[in-house]
């Protein structure tokens, strides 16, 4: 009997070390929020739930999940310029350092890129905007609609990560005792 025991307390053990493993890309991920301000034309991205609702609460449009983020990888910087009310997102530390020198805010790290370049997000400039100058998506056609309206192509700025389906939950195990 102290072997079924075993050899039943061992498989569930396995089981739910493969349930944690299976899991363990999605827990990990950060879902990135994406809004949209109408009075500017500002496109906003981040992971933080609370900053989302203030957003949406004074105005900004929820435009619901843009992609989902690893926890880990290349950094991407966030940086605030005060005088044009615009974000901007880069994972090149020589674009961030020069746009600090100029003036803008560094804000910190704002998420990261996928190592394993699973997901990629573009990058396009509009030459005509004050703020919301930059847009990202990972949505190839709307990258090639605003290239047809004038925005200049900057290719994949970074990368996210495919969504996992987590395993299922196992059942719960009916424990007997035998007289």
């Amino acid at each position: 009997m102290k072997k079924g025991r075993l050899l039943l307390a061992l498989g569930l053990s396995a089981l739910a070390m493969t349930a944690t493993l299976a899991f363990a890309d999605s827990a990990e991920a950060a879902d990135m929020h994406r809004l949209y301000n109408p009075n500017s034309g500002e496109h906003f991205y981040t992971a933080n739930t609370g900053e989302k609702n203030h957003l949406v609460k004074v105005g900004w449009k929820s435009e619901g999940i843009g992609w989902i983020a690893p926890s880990s990888g290349n950094a991407v910087y966030r940086l605030y310029n005060k005088n044009a009310g615009d974000h901007h997102y880069t994972m090149n530390a020589n674009e961030k350092n020069h746009l600090v020198k100029v003036g803008w805010k560094y804000e910190g790290i704002g998420w990261y890129s996928d190592a394993k370049k699973a997901v990629p997000l573009y990058r396009a400039y509009n030459p005509n905007a004050k703020a919301g100058s930059h847009n990202y998506t990972v949505n190839y056609a709307e990258q090639k609609n605003l290239l047809k309206h004038g925005w200049r192509n900057e290719g994949i700025a970074w990368y996210g990560i495919k969504k996992t389906t987590p395993a299922p939950t196992p059942k719960p195990v009916t424990k007997y005792t035998v007289t």
